[in-house]
């Protein structure tokens, strides 16, 4: 039987096209890498140049709660308990909600709804940070000011408006923690006498305990590294929040508002990059806690 020649150079062909496709992979994955690892250099380098350069303190950078770059004041405790404070609060007023229509999209809801209500956290996460804060101008900071005195604006406002933007995350992540428990064990503990409530308190959220820890610090993560709505909001004061109604700044909204305004190489300059140093080391902060969580228990594999 006369062989094909289109046959035979087939494996030929079809071998070259597997490692044509296998070094272009590679050459996407080690490129991330370099990007990753040249923002994190570039960073960390220019972050630095305050302590290479102007000689500042460390302890004074970080303890300091007067700043005054102009001054030569590098105090970012204000700003970094503004970030913490304002983080915290957003995800405290966040997640009652979030998790009880987790529980309403999983537990009590058809398909219909739970297509309706995820078609509706899409779009709530598509809007823009922007838009956000143009509500809190409008509709929170009359509230507060009437309710609260002074001008409304303030780390409250900026929670209230963090609490909104962070909930189709945490409602996404937690739905899909409670989702992800498997029906058996539910029907099985509901055949042998336990009621609803115990099932919930004893079965599933033991078992989801783990990626609702992970959808929070994801929420807290969010809510830590907003800038533009934050900074509508919060008043924009370099000061220690002492009232509920207190101006306040982050590290964000200092970033946003200043570094347009200085010349590169200044001390301005070189103060705002170590307030972006900071971030950068929250974030890998908040990655590597979650990555412990998420190998320190399996919960439900």
């Amino acid at each position: 039987m006369k062989a094909n020649h289109s046959d035979l150079f087939q494996p030929s062909i079809a071998g070259k096209r597997e490692k044509i496709g296998h070094l272009s992979v590679s050459l996407c994955a080690w490129l991330i890498i370099c990007l990753v690892i040249m923002v994190l250099g570039f960073t960390a380098f220019k972050g630095t140049a305050l302590f290479r350069q102007q000689q500042a303190s460390l302890s004074a950078f970080l303890t300091g709660v007067h700043w005054l770059p102009n001054q030569a004041k590098f105090g970012i405790l204000p700003l970094l308990s503004g970030s913490l404070i304002v983080a915290a609060a957003s995800l405290l007023l966040a997640v009652p909600f979030a998790l009880g229509t987790a529980i309403f999209m999983t537990e009590v809801a058809d398909q219909r709804w739970q297509r309706l209500f995820r078609g509706g956290l899409s779009i709530l996460s598509g809007i823009p940070a922007v838009v956000y804060g143009l509500v809190g101008i409008v509709a929170i900071i009359p509230l507060l000011r009437t309710y609260l005195g002074g001008t409304g604006y303030g780390w409250l406002a900026a929670a209230i408006i963090l609490a909104i933007m962070i909930l189709p995350t945490l409602i996404t992540l937690a739905a899909d923690a409670f989702a992800a428990v498997p029906r058996d064990y539910q029907i099985t503990a509901t055949a042998l006498g336990a009621t609803k409530f115990q099932v919930w308190l004893t079965l599933i959220f033991p078992l989801a305990v783990v990626r609702l820890k992970t959808a929070l610090i994801f929420g807290f993560a969010q809510a830590f590294g907003e800038a533009v709505a934050v900074q509508m909001v919060i008043g924009n004061a370099a000061l220690l929040p002492t009232k509920l109604n207190s101006p306040a700044a982050t590290l964000t909204s200092v970033i946003t508002i200043n570094l347009g305004d200085t010349a590169m190489g200044s001390n301005e300059n070189n103060a705002l990059w170590s307030l972006a140093l900071v971030l950068l080391l929250m974030s890998l902060l908040f990655n590597l806690l979650t990555h412990y969580l998420m190998r320190g228990k399996k919960d439900i594999d």
